[in-house]
């Protein structure tokens, strides 16, 4: 029997929620970008006890996701490639190219290995001298400062038969894109905890001042959403555009300056494909010069094709907020997380599988009298 969701009066989410059925007056749009947000939104059931007027859509916060289909391919092209080995976090392994994915690679004699850590990568390469480890960097500046301290110690340990495939991507370059097209109709904006430890509440100034737009930021539990989303409304209501904290206890203004300055001397940015939202400029992390042994695209000589993305999959509209996940023909039907279509439905935090897993639950509506 599914889960039922109760919110307990006595709980502090209770007075949060009531809150927002009292003063919301109007319809709004507010877009979380954060994948973990998307699941805890998901798993908590809001989107069903939420007041009508508040519509949560969810943005490109799933670095998974916008991995776009030309580096799937080149994966699964270096998977093939003579003694070498690939390193993979999970979410990965079953995400769809033109060619198959890494799942498909591996039955058909693949040497893939997953892994919870970046320096696993580095035990594998030490236990398999005679093979090239590939690394396959993904995610955002969350990831990134554990891939740079890899890269780091593979220098220092003198390990020579591993390398990186860069598909680490910036946040901030993506969402300023997002956010200068028109036809994206955003109210409000819940930002990313895990990536806000890491570059601070001063980086997203840029939403206030160009697009006057409210941001708050917040944890992960579900009273941390609700505050949140109370602090975004209370904006939206007074016509406010202002950036607040309401994750103090992991989020600084400046952020995490030690990490920054890992990915600095590690990476450089330079333009990136992101699935549906096309080339943005400096939103990507390549290797610096300075340590391009440990660069899988020189290395191995890897050239990116523009492929079309898979027919039918609305993945892209999605991951810009343009279309809900539901409202993909292939969701539920042709597209399902055991037999997924797009990487929307295979990564766990993917907004498809969040639904799909999720938001079909019983839900028990909170007595707001």
């Amino acid at each position: 029997m599914d889960k039922l969701i109760n919110f307990n009066q006595t709980d502090i989410t209770a007075p949060l929620l009531a809150r927002l059925h009292k003063t919301v007056p109007k319809p709004m749009r507010i877009m979380e970008v954060c994948g973990t947000h998307t699941m805890a939104i998901q798993r908590s059931g809001l989107p069903a006890v939420l007041p009508p007027e508040i519509e949560l859509i969810s943005g490109p916060g799933c670095p998974v996701c916008v991995t776009a289909a030309s580096h799937i391919n080149a994966m699964v092209d270096l998977a093939f490639q003579e003694k070498t080995q690939l390193v993979i976090f999970g979410d990965l392994f079953r995400v769809p190219g033109n060619n198959g994915s890494l799942a498909d690679a591996r039955a058909g004699g693949g040497k893939i290995n997953i892994v919870y850590s970046p320096m696993d990568a580095l035990i594998i390469a030490r236990n398999n001298p005679l093979d090239e480890i590939i690394f396959i960097g993904i995610g955002f500046e969350t990831t990134s400062p554990a891939i740079a301290a890899t890269i780091i110690a593979a220098r220092r340990r003198n390990i020579k038969n591993f390398s990186v495939f860069s598909t680490c991507k910036c946040l901030m370059p993506a969402l300023t894109a997002l956010f200068a097209d028109d036809t994206v109709e955003i109210d409000g904006l819940i930002c990313p905890g895990h990536v806000s430890t890491i570059i601070g509440t001063e980086a997203y100034e840029v939403f206030r001042t160009k697009f006057h737009l409210p941001c708050v930021i917040t944890g992960f539990e579900t009273a941390d959403l609700l505050l949140g989303l109370n602090m975004i409304s209370s904006q939206i209501i007074n016509k406010e555009a202002k950036i607040e904290n309401a994750y103090p206890r992991a989020v600084s203004t400046h952020g995490n300056k030690r990490a920054l300055k890992m990915i600095d001397e590690i990476f450089e940015p330079v333009a990136s494909n992101w699935r549906g939202l096309g080339n943005i400029d400096k939103s990507g992390l390549k290797i610096r010069s300075e340590y391009e042994e440990f660069d899988s695209e020189t290395r191995f000589n890897i050239e990116l094709k523009d492929e079309k993305e898979i027919n039918g999959c609305r993945c892209g509209d999605i991951l810009k907020g343009k279309l809900k996940p539901d409202q993909c023909h292939l969701f539920g039907q042709k597209c399902s997380p055991t037999n997924p279509v797009g990487p929307c439905m295979v990564s766990s935090e993917g907004s498809c599988a969040a639904l799909y897993q999720y938001g079909r639950k019983i839900i028990r509506q909170p007595d707001h009298e």
